[in-house]
């Protein structure tokens, strides 16, 4: 009798495949160990899974594309009614503008009204974007339209088109002078040996300001002003102070744009300590020139644990002039100056023994001395540290 249909030892018909046992047969029929075609598969099966997510990921990136286009249209247009003062001037609208399109910059300030004392407190935070192509060493100087002579100079940053302040000035102004007065912020490009370069200017009409409330915003700044206003000249000289002899040498080099019509000018230097007057010299008179060179050298005793006590003044005078009559102009330094002067006094006691040699603008004699307040003089006699 023959095997049951059902026996595991029946032959397959001839011409056919035996489908169940396909995948041991190759397995047995390769010289792979099993664990390698097991790897294999895991390692086919995860770049299959990496190529899927690959084209839904692209999928997905394509259909958003076209709500994303309409999104930057509308934030376009919104940022067209935006108020000026608060950000940046749009592009189109410096094209626009004579100056063509270049860009000044913008300046963060704050102001607030003191009704009480009629003083006007004019916040300097920072500055922004000032100019395209290369770093400058950037200050600031404030001044108000009804004031002539009294200004502020923020201390110079070095290498910066975003220099933050942080400083803080005062002007007095009545009340009923604030419709016609006008906030003017200059930004200059510092330069020891040369004039300093303008490099923006912002003019703001008190009288346009809600000052009931402290305003803090950004403003635009403008081009510089095509007239600089009236100077009294300049004056070149260097600062050199050594701490362990306590000496102060100053040298009187030249000076120059001296109004016309000056007899014989000449360099009067005084040291004031503590808000008193201290010693004094000067250089000799030159005759009939705008440009005097002096090139004259005066050594001080100034002990280091007084240098931050003591006020320098170089002032210009005429010995044409009348008895009692002003100066030409003055120069403060010292720990209570500020703006260049004060950064010129800086770089001597951060470079003891080097002489710093600087240009610096005369400043009107009366705003000179409202910032010194000098005392009675007293007669002082100070010790000195062995050389």
């Amino acid at each position: 009798m023959g095997h049951p249909p059902d026996s595991p030892s029946a032959l397959a018909p001839t011409g056919t495949t035996a489908i169940p046992g396909l995948i041991p047969d190759l397995i047995a029929g390769t010289p792979w160990p099993r664990w390698a075609l097991i790897a294999g598969a895991l390692a086919a099966g995860v770049l299959v899974v990496s190529c899927l997510l690959c084209a839904a990921c692209c999928c997905c990136r394509r259909h958003r594309k076209k709500p994303r286009d309409k999104e930057v249209v509308g934030l376009g247009s919104a940022r067209g009614t935006t108020t000026t003062h608060l950000v940046q001037p749009d592009v189109d609208s410096l094209q626009s503008s004579p100056g063509g399109a270049q860009q000044w910059g913008r300046l963060q300030l704050s102001l607030e009204y003191d009704f009480g004392s009629q003083e006007i407190r004019v916040g300097l935070r920072q500055a922004a974007d000032l100019r395209p192509g290369g770093t400058v060493d950037p200050y600031a100087r404030v001044s108000v339209s009804t004031q002539s002579g009294h200004r502020h100079e923020t201390k110079v940053h070095r290498g910066t088109l975003c220099p933050v302040f942080d400083e803080t000035c005062c002007f007095h102004i009545p009340q009923a002078e604030l419709p016609g007065a006008t906030l003017q912020v200059q930004l200059f490009n510092f330069k020891r040996f040369s004039g300093h370069e303008p490099l923006g200017e912002l003019r703001l009409p008190l009288g346009t300001v809600d000052l009931q409330h402290v305003l803090e915003h950004w403003y635009p700044l403008g081009p510089p002003a095509a007239t600089e206003p009236e100077q009294v000249g300049e004056l070149c000289f260097s600062l050199r102070y050594v701490p362990s002899s306590g000496r102060l040498t100053v040298v009187v080099l030249e000076a120059r744009g001296l109004r016309p019509g000056l007899a014989e000018p000449y360099v009067k230097v005084q040291l004031m300590l503590n808000q008193r007057k201290w010693k004094k010299r000067r250089t000799a008179s030159r005759k009939g020139t705008a440009a005097p060179y002096f090139n004259e050298a005066f050594t001080f005793l100034v002990p280091f644990s007084q240098v931050q006590n003591v006020d320098l003044v170089l002032a210009v005078w005429d010995r044409g002039l009348p008895l009692r009559a002003e100066p030409v102009g003055k120069v403060h330094l010292g720990a209570r100056a500020s703006g260049q002067p004060l950064q010129h006094w800086a770089d001597m006691l951060a470079h003891a023994r080097r002489p710093i040699a600087q240009w610096h603008p005369l400043q009107p004699a009366r705003e000179v001395d409202r910032v010194l307040a000098l005392q009675p003089r007293l007669h002082l006699h100070l010790p000195l540290p062995h050389s």
